[in-house]
């Protein structure tokens, strides 16, 4: 018998783990299964192809009136009468989104509609700069690199860095991680670790607001996935690529054209009211026209949209899952500010740039480095496309005030926009991510329920992968598509992730508990 060679790592990193789909059949039996997918941002999208792929009967549905989800995106007339996109803001695609990257490869192969950024730069309030272009990608090389050139640590603070708290870190596995640490705040581990303020600030703060939450609230457990998952797991290394044309232009329209080639259909501004199973397995989903009856049904939704489905749906799931699901929390709002400048920002200005110490501002854009749209209108009007994120706001926070803070922290951190007149803004006010909390894991769903034609994905959703943020929900949507692929028989789809524990033996040998 001949042994099927392990196919080659989409990326750099030849310790990339491949997790293969169960054989079965090419492609579903006739009458193809009906399936719905209730949500189009990536996890549903991704569900949605994948299902679509192998001959299923596939009927997507989003509520808002275009795809993406939270990296949705709306053409809006400018007062100097242009049309711009404006989007749910910057989004990074690191090199190790592998399930990601392979959902973006059904419609460029080539990846062309991304775009390297040369560096990740985060920079304090006094001026010192961190960043991740000259570091090796491989670890533990990368992290003492990073110590050796960062300017936030000094030889006496590694000195008082407490090494044994700091082993979990070395051989991260799920769900190990979670069984260990989401009993603990990602700030608490830090303490214990004994980070210098302004490292721990700098380089771990700034990565824990990426997930819209205060350290104080994350789980120490998403925070060690997180190092794991873009440091000491993987040496694909910390830079990333973002897209060349906004959201809709660069990825939902392309993806939306491949799944109506594969005979699915999309319906946007369509709300799904309820999911009630019948007795033969079957579900009826409630609409605002007549009820649907489908074989199947993936809810890839966020929190808060998941509870309203939820309780609206009295027969769906078991006490236990309902329960799970009411306890889940979604983060506090977040801002994405959008400023059409009349100058442009100083030419070395980074295209991207993390920040601490500048009240509620996390990161500033200057799209026109790397956005086409945005560029065209820079060059038309020689000016800049700038935009200002701040994330875990106060949901009492006044919105004017806070959008005003924002613009007075960019003319600190880049003094020539003071003098820069604003010919219009965009603000994306938005409290619709989830919350991973000190002993959340716990609540979170799996991708499976008690009714099994009826799956769940989306970034809420446990994944058996180390996965994060975007990844995590275009994983969780395959493994949603391939649960269901293989009730009926059929081929799933394979997938990729970073190593699953420590990549150094001798390291792991040292966190051994």
């Amino acid at each position: 018998m001949t042994r099927t060679p392990k196919p080659a790592p989409p990326g750099r990193d030849r310790k990339a783990v491949h997790w293969p789909a169960r054989h079965g059949a090419p492609s579903a039996a006739a009458p193809a299964p009906r399936t719905a997918v209730v949500g189009a941002g990536i996890a549903g999208l991704s569900a949605a192809i994948a299902l679509a792929e192998r001959g299923v009967h596939v009927e997507l549905y989003e509520r808002a009136p275009v795809l993406g989800g939270r990296l949705s995106g709306r053409p809006t007339r400018l007062a100097d009468g242009s049309t711009a996109t404006m989007t749910r803001g910057f989004h990074a695609f690191f090199r190790q989104y592998y399930n990601l990257r392979a959902l973006l490869r059904r419609i460029d192969p080539d990846l062309g509609m991304l775009t390297p950024l040369p560096d990740y730069p985060l920079r304090r309030r006094d001026g010192a700069t961190d960043g991740f272009a000259r570091l090796p990608r491989p670890a533990p090389w990368n992290a003492l690199a990073f110590a050796a050139l960062s300017p936030t640590f000094r030889l006496g603070d590694l000195a008082r860095i407490r090494a044994r708290a700091a082993l979990p870190l070395l051989d991260v596995r799920v769900p190990r991680v979670y069984e260990t640490l989401d009993h603990t705040s990602a700030s608490d581990l830090l303490a214990s670790i004994n980070f210098p303020p302004a490292a721990r600030h700098l380089a771990f703060e700034v990565f824990s607001r990426s997930f819209f939450s205060h350290p104080d609230t994350l789980s120490a457990a998403e925070l060690a996935l997180m190092f794991h998952l873009y440091f000491l797991g993987s040496s694909e290394g910390l830079l990333f690529d973002t897209t060349t044309e906004p959201f809709p232009q660069a990825l939902w329209e392309p993806l939306a054209a491949h799944l109506h080639s594969l005979k699915a259909r999309i319906h946007t501004g369509t709300a799904v009211r309820t999911v009630t199973p019948r007795p033969d397995g079957r579900h009826d989903l409630g609409l605002d026209g007549p009820a649907e009856t489908f074989d199947a049904v993936v809810l890839a939704l966020d929190p808060g949209s998941l509870q309203t489905l939820v309780r609206h749906s009295p027969a769906l799931g078991d006490p236990p899952w309902r329960a799970g699901v009411a306890a889940l929390r979604q983060a506090p709002p977040f801002l994405v500010s959008r400023h059409w400048l009349d100058r442009p920002v100083h030419g070395s200005r980074p295209g991207f740039l993390g920040t601490a110490g500048f009240g509620p501002l996390d990161n500033v854009s200057v799209l026109e480095r790397w956005e086409g749209e945005a560029g065209r209108w820079a060059r038309a009007r020689g000016g800049s496309v700038v935009e200002l994120h701040a994330y875990a706001l106060d949901p009492a926070a006044d919105h004017e005030s806070v959008q005003q803070e924002l613009v007075d922290q960019l003319h600190t951190l880049y003094p020539e926009t003071a003098g820069s007149r604003t010919l219009d803004s965009r603000h994306e006010w938005h409290a619709d991510c989830p919350l991973f909390p000190v002993g959340g894991y716990a609540h979170r769903p799996a991708a499976t329920t008690c009714h099994p034609r009826l799956v769940l994905a989306g970034d809420t959703v446990r994944c058996p992968l180390p996965t994060a943020l975007m990844e995590r929900a275009a994983t969780t949507g395959f493994i949603a598509a391939n649960t269901l692929l293989e009730s009926w028989g059929v081929h799933g789809h394979d997938l990729w992730s970073v190593p699953g524990r420590g990549r150094n033996r001798l390291l792991r040998r040292l966190a051994r508990p």
